[in-house]
């Protein structure tokens, strides 16, 4: 016999926990729901022991090394489908053209307020004027944070280790570091500048400073500190003064006016970042951010082009 839904079991049940559950359902088990809904194992664990508690209702056997859904789940399921369908269906007639003459909060890291972000903004107002753009600056950490509590609408970052459950993340260009010195410096081999130069650190807090520390640590190379900056304009610029050397991003989308610098490749295992746009899987205004992704994509790719052109 079904025990009927409480009033607890509704109010609790939310679209994420069916969409993981329709998940372990169309790919059989919950490591593969998870790289589905963007989770760990442990998270899709977690939901359904929340789902199966608010419901009042087993929905897994867990008899067998692979929990099966149960006869009662596979019904929740087909039900959750067309609750889900009805759920995004209503999305764009809460917000008629998906954002894309309202406002949009856009998330920036400040290695990409200079070059990338600027130059998207302007393909994408030039497409669509009628679309308003408040920028927030910020570390991946702190971008993510924000767009979980609904601060911003979508953030550019650099991927992390893990994202947040519900985020998802479209990724636009990866960047290799490289070392950068002072154009007057004569010493061309980057480890002994690492090991004799004064270093000027990447933000620790940061993805890209997470990169470059885990980098240092394997290779074994103790750096002399001298200040910590999250900005690699602000870095290059310190670094263009001598006072030390640094590690920092390639750039994709360079600024309009970059301070003249050595710069040194790493070789072929150095850290690289993946730079991209993050946003809520439920997304109100995916039209809007749809258009964001498109115009940064296509200065990201214009970029590309221009370098290869300038190859010798």
């Amino acid at each position: 016999m079904k025990e009927p839904l409480t009033k607890s079991a509704n109010s609790h049940m939310t679209i994420r926990l069916l969409r993981t559950l329709v998940a372990i359902a169309d790919h059989k088990t919950f490591s593969a729901a998870a790289g589905v809904v963007h989770v760990t194992h442990a998270a899709v664990s977690q939901q359904m022991q929340s789902l199966e508690a608010d419901l009042g209702l087993t929905l897994f056997d867990r008899s067998k090394r692979t929990p099966k859904l149960t006869p009662i789940a596979l019904e929740l399921v087909a039900k959750s489908r067309r609750l889900i369908a009805d759920y995004d269906n209503l999305v764009p007639s809460l917000i008629a053209d998906g954002g894309l003459s309202g406002v949009v909060n856009v998330g920036a890291l400040a290695t990409t307020l200079t070059g990338l972000t600027p130059q998207a903004m302007a393909v994408l107002k030039t497409k669509f004027p009628q679309i308003g753009l408040h920028i927030r600056p910020g570390l991946t950490s702190t971008l993510l944070t924000d767009i979980n509590r609904g601060i911003l609408d979508a953030a550019i970052i650099s991927k992390p280790h893990l994202l947040p459950a519900g985020v998802h993340f479209r990724p636009l260009t990866q960047e290799r570091m490289r070392l950068i010195a002072a154009s007057t410096e004569a010493e061309g081999d980057p480890i002994k500048l690492l090991k004799t130069r004064p270093f000027i650190r990447f933000n620790r807090n940061a993805v890209v400073g997470t990169l470059i520390d885990n980098w240092l640590l394997s290779k074994r190379i103790t750096v002399a500190e001298t200040m910590e900056l999250d900005s690699a304009e602000a870095i290059s610029s310190m670094v263009h003064a001598n006072l030390g050397v640094s590690i920092v991003p390639c750039l994709t989308v360079q600024p309009q006016s970059a301070v003249p610098i050595k710069q040194l490749d790493l070789g072929p295992d150095a850290p690289v970042r993946t730079l991209g746009l993050a946003f809520l899987d439920n997304q109100l205004k995916k039209q809007a951010i749809d258009a964001l992704f498109d115009a940064l994509e296509f200065v990201v790719k214009r970029s590309e082009r221009s370098k290869v052109i300038q190859q010798p």
